[in-house]
């Protein structure tokens, strides 16, 4: 190896380090707004139904804030490099598209699509191969979006909010249908939808205790008890 091989490798070697310091620092900014969102949204275990729309409008600007630091993410990444680098970003971005979900759960009561999610985000298809959102990730935010949920459903109960449990089974029970039918080859993902099985019985626990001391009318087309 001569020296001016040696030389054009430290280049390249640098050229890496600063481009890495570059995304951590978008990365950082993209986790510091996550963190907000999530902690704004975590007072809705204890918000009462008719202050969450003043709660979502508090976290929307936050949601579309993260369209700054996608367009940043995608003017750094070089083309065709999006899966050398997603790892720094990937938990941040899980975290952004569970909120995002969670929002318009909360807001209209149905589930959010990926073309809505990467609208939300700002993330653009022209951006392929150097920063998207993959599929995984979004499936990824839904199961965290369950998880959320079930834990809802018991405290809404406390907040006297009883019609809520059972809004939110028929949409998990939709959900999770939804996911039985995909084919998950990755590990992880298959692990964490198995576990969505142990938030389903915890909702339906709820639910049948509401509906059993009638404390909410049947879901639409179910039978009195």
């Amino acid at each position: 190896m001569d020296s001016c091989d040696v030389e054009r490798l430290n280049e390249l070697l640098e050229q890496d380090v600063e481009l890495r310091e570059k995304i951590k620092d978008q990365v950082t900014d993209l986790d510091k707004k996550t963190r907000n969102m999530v902690g704004v949204l975590n007072k809705i275990h204890s918000t009462s139904p008719e202050s969450i729309p003043g709660l979502l409008d508090s976290v929307r600007p936050m949601l579309h804030s993260c369209q700054t630091t996608s367009a940043a993410m995608a003017a750094l990444i070089p083309p065709s490099q999006f899966w050398r680098w997603k790892e720094m970003w990937t938990n941040s971005l899980r975290t952004a598209i569970f909120s995002a979900a969670l929002v318009e759960f909360l807001a209209t009561g149905k589930l959010i699509s990926l073309p809505e999610v990467c609208q939300v985000l700002g993330i653009k298809d022209e951006w392929k191969g150097r920063f998207a959102l993959p599929v995984e990730d979004y499936l990824h935010g839904l199961i965290s979006l369950v998880n959320e949920l079930s834990r809802l459903a018991v405290n809404a109960v406390t907040l006297g909010n009883f019609e809520a449990p059972i809004q939110i089974s028929i949409f998990v029970k939709d959900l999770f249908a939804g996911f039985s039918m995909l084919n998950l080859k990755n590990d992880t993902l298959r692990r964490r939808f198995d576990s969505l099985k142990y938030d389903l019985k915890k909702i339906e626990e709820v639910v049948y205790d509401v509906s059993l001391r009638k404390l909410a009318p049947p879901p639409q087309g179910g039978r009195q008890i």
